[in-house]
């Protein structure tokens, strides 16, 4: 690929990240609220911190949801069941009864059993259609189901027509007690013979008062209805709260009404359009903060567009699960695992940036969240405490522990919090730890989490890191058995590297397997690298440009192998990078002896190695290591200056070549390295003090 389209494609990105950016903070923006925040924040026993508060307009105190829950539990409790009279069994019943007398009477005439009757029939007739109509507009009422658990002095409501009366059960009538009545109401009718009516009365009784689900529904619904929901007035002008004052229950739900007046008076008239401006511009100053942040203190993120998407796709992953979770009935956002996002950030970079993430991420929902500034709290809390433990992911029993610590935070956090809101153990909302141990466990996602990420956005995890180190690795075992000295090589300079790491608080497993495999390439030619030489130097054959071409092409080489083999492309960077663009200084110097310059064509480019150059103070660790143990070597008993001496003159020269200009390590990380590497150095060499022989007398 020439260079042209080289640069074009590194351009490109470049020009991607403001966009990425931008679409994010649209992305979120939509999700939140299209009405306006009320611009006070206040919990029950805190202090008011504001200036003195006065009404802009009357509002009433509304009633707490305890209060009118008790009312309407009351309301429900005293309600009476609605029996409707149904007015057509009666008169069907007296019809019924008019056409039986008459079959009666004629039957009476024939048979002669009554006398009295066939003389005064109209007199019976209109008695027993009377009775009749008494019993019925008394109503016989009919009970089934859990009618039947009504007692006798217990009020119900009777519909009549139009009309509602209450009354206790025991005046009304069920079918026994109208029978028992027409048994002991004949005798004293004044007819002579009442007998005859007794069975005729008796066959017509029916209940005609029913129970009405819908008609008891209507009537509860009426009597809910009208429950007050308001208990005072505050007037225009009036101080609803003083500064400095303490928030007790009953000012509490004053502010409670005033706020949901000042929502419905002010804050829905609102501009649309304004809100979702303002919380566009919140977003973007969070994001240019991210960005700032990424720009200075992990460029290799903000340079690259896959680890960028990395960290800005958590941003919108938990903007839409605080949306879903906020507007889903029955679940709360404690539910949410936050601190997935610190500890997989933390598996693949580092403390810093995992904790800055989380906060980034905090701060963009909490615009979403209707639990407030306890929450926030809460969550920055626990992301604090995942980067403070030392989360391995290679450690379950350490793992597990971690968890654990992340329960155990949530729950003495908002124990405090609820101590300070509610100043009551009893009425503390104890059903929210079931949620906070139900967020401690999804966390455990971010173990499966791990893995997928890796192979989505090319990381390296620490778990595909330790299988990489097996010396079983088939590219180790090929440079075991074809290159042994390179691999002893490669051994010590892990040693180097990883130590040097550890002290400045770079990643030193990912060095050390780093180190491992810098040097494969020599694998395919490794009698020209000298420590694999056991005899005759094969480049006294070679021109110092072909031995240049043999040294520089073990990059080459081993960035195909590499590839060929699989390896994550984080460590086919170090290979890359490990000789930068340096160049190979004795074949050029011998060239130079042998031809002269001004003579022949300026041939010093092609003794360059291709880079890049290190962009990781991992990178830059591993150069110097790589260095620093190759040129030692030249040293036949070093003494300890000569051995500080080279150590200083190969950093200072990676530094003159600008070598190092490109890597994130400071002068004050670099000088750590620099006492690391002279420390192993003078143990590997067994540098002693000589002391001074002793004097003979």
């Amino acid at each position: 690929m020439d260079n042209s389209k080289r640069s074009t494609i590194q351009r490109l990105p470049a020009a991607f990240r403001p966009l990425a950016f931008v679409l994010v903070a649209v992305v979120i923006s939509f999700l939140f609220p299209a009405d306006l925040r009320f611009k006070y924040q206040y919990e029950k026993q805190q202090t008011w911190r504001y200036e003195d508060l006065e009404a802009p307009f009357d509002f009433a105190i509304r009633k707490t949801d305890d209060e009118l829950e008790a009312e309407r539990k009351d309301v429900v409790q005293h309600s009476a069941p609605v029996f409707v009279l149904d007015a057509t069994i009666a008169r069907e019943r007296k019809t019924a009864f008019s056409d039986q007398f008459q079959q009666q009477l004629e039957q009476a005439k024939k048979s002669e059993q009554f006398r009295d009757v066939p003389r005064q029939p109209q007199k019976y007739l209109n008695y027993g259609l009377a009775f009749l109509d008494r019993i019925f507009q008394r109503g016989i009422i009919k009970l089934d189901g859990n009618q039947l658990d009504i007692a006798e002095d217990q009020i119900i409501t009777v519909l009549r027509g139009n009309t509602y009366q209450n009354q206790t059960l025991e005046n009304l009538l069920d079918l026994q007690d109208a029978t028992e009545l027409i048994t002991d109401s004949l005798p004293y009718s004044g007819l002579s013979e009442p007998e005859f009516l007794l069975p005729l009365l008796q066959e017509q009784l029916q209940a005609n008062l029913f129970f009405s689900r819908d008609r008891t529904q209507q009537m509860l619904d009426d009597a809910l209805g009208k429950i007050v929901t308001s208990r005072g007035l505050v007037q225009k002008g009036e101080v609803i709260i003083t500064k400095n004052s303490i928030i007790t229950e009953d000012l509490y739900q004053t502010l409670y009404s005033f706020e949901q007046e000042y929502q419905d008076q002010v804050i829905s008239k609102r501009s649309i359009s304004n809100i979702f401006f303002g919380y566009l511009l919140l977003t973007m100053l969070v994001l240019v903060l991210l960005a700032l942040y990424l720009r200075k203190f992990s460029p290799l993120v903000y340079n690259r567009l896959p680890k960028l998407i990395f960290i800005l796709v958590w941003l919108i992953i938990f903007s839409y699960l605080v949306y879903l979770i906020e507007n889903t009935e029955g679940l709360n956002s404690y539910l949410i695992p936050f601190c997935i996002v610190p500890i997989v950030v933390k598996t693949f970079y580092n403390e810093r940036l995992a904790l800055f993430t989380h906060i980034i991420v905090v701060l963009l929902t909490g615009f979403l969240f209707s639990l407030g500034f306890e929450f926030v709290f809460l969550q920055l809390l626990v992301g604090m405490v995942v980067v403070l433990s030392n989360i391995n992911t290679r450690d379950w029993s350490g793992f597990f522990f971690a968890i654990f610590y992340i329960f155990v935070t949530y729950a003495i956090g908002y124990l405090g919090l609820a101590l300070i809101r509610e100043n009551s153990l009893s009425v503390i909302d104890w059903s929210i730890y079931t949620w906070l141990f139900l967020n401690a466990f999804l966390t455990l996602l971010s173990y499966p989490l791990i893995p997928l990420l890796e192979r989505i956005f090319g990381f390296v995890s620490p778990i595909t890191l330790v299988e990489l180190m097996d010396m079983n690795q088939p590219l180790l075992r090929d440079l075991a058995l074809k290159a042994p000295g390179t691999l002893q090589h490669s051994l010590q300079v892990g040693n180097l590297a990883e130590t040097a790491a550890r002290r400045i608080g770079a990643d030193p497993l990912l060095v050390k397997v780093a180190a491992l495999y810098h040097d494969i390439g020599k694998i395919k030619n490794p009698t020209f690298f000298i420590e694999n030489q056991s005899g005759r130097n094969p480049h006294e054959d070679k021109t110092p440009l072909e031995s240049a071409e043999i040294i520089i092409d073990h990059v080459i080489e081993g960035v195909r192998m590499a590839k060929k083999a699989g390896l994550p492309p984080l460590l086919i960077d170090f290979i890359r990078t490990h000789h930068g663009d340096t160049r190979t200084e004795y074949f050029y110097r011998k060239h130079l002896d042998e031809e002269e310059e001004e003579n022949g064509p300026n041939e010093e480019p092609q003794f360059h190695y291709p880079g890049p150059r290190p962009r990781s103070k991992e990178e830059a660790i591993l150069m110097i290591a790589d260095s620093i143990e190759a040129a030692c070597k030249s040293l036949k008993d070093p003494s300890k200056d000569e051995l500080y001496n080279l150590i200083d003159k190969i950093i200072e020269g990676k530094l003159k070549t600008g070598q190092l200009k490109d890597a994130v390590l400071s002068f004050r990380e670099l000088e750590q390295c620099r006492l690391v590497f002279q420390q192993i150095m003078k143990s590997v060499y067994h540098v002693r003090v000589a002391y001074p022989e002793e004097e003979e007398e």
